[in-house]
C-alpha cells in the first residue's frame, strides 16, 4: 500500500507548485528517502529484491519524508526527483550499503 502510495505521490504534480530549496537535516533526509527509495525499486527491477523488501524500503522512504521533510507532497515530490537525478544508479547503491543504518539513526520512523 505504501509503496502504491509512494508511486501515486510521484506521478501526479501540479505544473504551477513554486520550487522549494531544502537544506541542512531536511536535505540530508531527502537524500536518506531517495537513497531507501531508489535502492528498493532498482533491486527489486532486477530482481535482486522481492516485491515484499522493496515495500519495506519505499514505506521507510515515505516515513521519512512525513516525518523529517517539511512542505507539501508536491514539493517533496520534486525534491526527490532532483535528487534521484543528481544521483546515478551505482552512488545509491554504495550510499545505501554505506548509509543505511545510520539514516534509520539519524531520521527515526517508529
Amino acid at each position: 500500500m505504501r509503496g502504491l502510495l509512494l508511486i501515486a505521490l510521484l506521478a501526479a504534480t501540479p505544473v504551477s507548485a513554486a520550487q522549494r530549496v531544502y537544506e541542512g537535516e531536511e536535505a540530508s533526509a531527502l537524500r536518506c528517502a531517495n537513497m531507501m527509495a531508489y535502492t528498493g525499486v532498482t533491486l527489486n527491477g532486477a530482481g535482486l529484491m522481492g516485491d515484499d523488501e522493496k515495500d519495506v524500503l519505499l514505506g521507510i522512504s515515505i516515513l521519512i519524508l512525513e516525518r523529517h521533510v517539511g512542505g507539501s507532497w508536491t514539493e517533496k515530490k520534486r525534491a526527490m526527483l532532483a535528487m534521484r537525478d543528481r544521483r546515478d544508479v551505482d552512488e545509491t547503491l554504495m550510499d545505501y550499503q554505506r548509509h543505511a543504518p545510520l539514516c534509520l539513526r539519524r531520521f527515526p520512523i517508529n
